[in-house]
């Protein structure tokens, strides 16, 4: 079961997706208003959507006829970084000038016991469905990175999954490490949604099939696929570190980091379109525009 949020006659209205596409109504307003009338009548959440579709009829409308919001307005978003072994190899490239022999702090966090968890964004600086991610206008080597989100209570329970979309400047990251919060965090640098999946709706987390598309002038320049499968880390693990000694928001997306890279002669420009689809999820698709649009 997935939850989605879409403007409705200039509101926002939160909705249930079931497998086979069909759309049902729901009387809460957002996705943490669900979570918190499933823990007053402490069932859970997916028991909750299902005893309230029950019966009533489908909208008419198909996703995509639908203008979709984000499915929550996160209140920060993290991101884990060098999770998988293709990432630990992109920036250790980056980090390098190229040099794949020479080992590198990357290679020791790969390693290390203590995953590695920055601060990616905001609402203010998060994008949903259809919405426009911003180039930075200081880098000359942007990608997107497309990876499984986690939703997070304030406890650091894992209550649902999305897409994210963590654009990342691999020029800026490569000249040094510290300008990390620069290549990372800008001004529309993030994307989520279409949809969050329940997590009591998910068999196994580690058998996602994440698919990128990276289209330029009408025509498919860019496109990549991995699994969660491939990951390097637990998710609990990285949830473990990321509430350890932190304050916790409600709402909170945790980004898991990416296996898909598009190739290093590669860099986005303004009129890209970029789709991301999880299955089980749905495809996330944002524009690309320059800075200052």
């Amino acid at each position: 079961m997935r939850i989605i949020r879409f403007e409705k006659e200039g509101s926002a209205q939160l909705a249930a997706v079931n497998d086979q596409d069909q759309i049902f109504a729901l009387q809460q307003s957002d996705f943490l208003a669900l979570i918190h009338e499933a823990d007053r009548l402490e069932i859970t959440p997916l028991e909750l959507v299902s005893k309230a579709i029950e019966g009533i009829e489908a909208l008419h409308d198909q996703i995509d006829q639908l203008q979709l919001l984000v499915p929550i307005e996160a209140p920060e978003v993290w991101a884990a970084g060098v999770t998988y072994e293709r990432s630990r190899d992109a920036r250790n490239y980056e980090a390098t000038e190229g040099r794949l022999d020479a080992s590198t702090f990357y290679d020791k966090v790969y390693d290390a016991v203590r995953p590695e968890i920055f601060f990616k964004s905001t609402a203010a600086r998060t994008v949903g469905p259809g919405g426009e991610v911003q180039l930075r206008s200081d880098s000359v080597w942007q990608v997107p990175e497309p990876e499984l989100g986690l939703v997070l209570s304030a406890a650091g329970k894992i209550i649902g999954y999305t897409i994210g979309n963590d654009m990342s400047c691999r020029d800026i990251e490569g000249e040094n490490p510290l300008y990390l919060p620069q290549a990372k965090v800008w001004k529309r640098s993030c994307s989520i949604g279409p949809a969050i999946r329940l997590a009591e709706a998910v068999d196994n987390p580690y058998n996602f099939q994440i698919t990128s598309h990276i289209y330029r002038d009408g025509e498919k320049a860019v496109e990549g696929t991995a699994n969660t499968n491939q990951l390097k880390r637990k998710l609990e693990e990285l949830t473990e570190y990321l509430i350890r000694d932190n304050e916790l928001f409600e709402g909170t997306v945790l980004l898991t980091g990416t296996c898909i890279v598009p190739p290093n002669e590669f860099t986005l420009a303004h009129g890209d379109r970029i789709e991301i689809e999880i299955t089980g999820i749905g495809t996330l698709v944002n524009h690309v525009v320059s800075a200052g649009n």
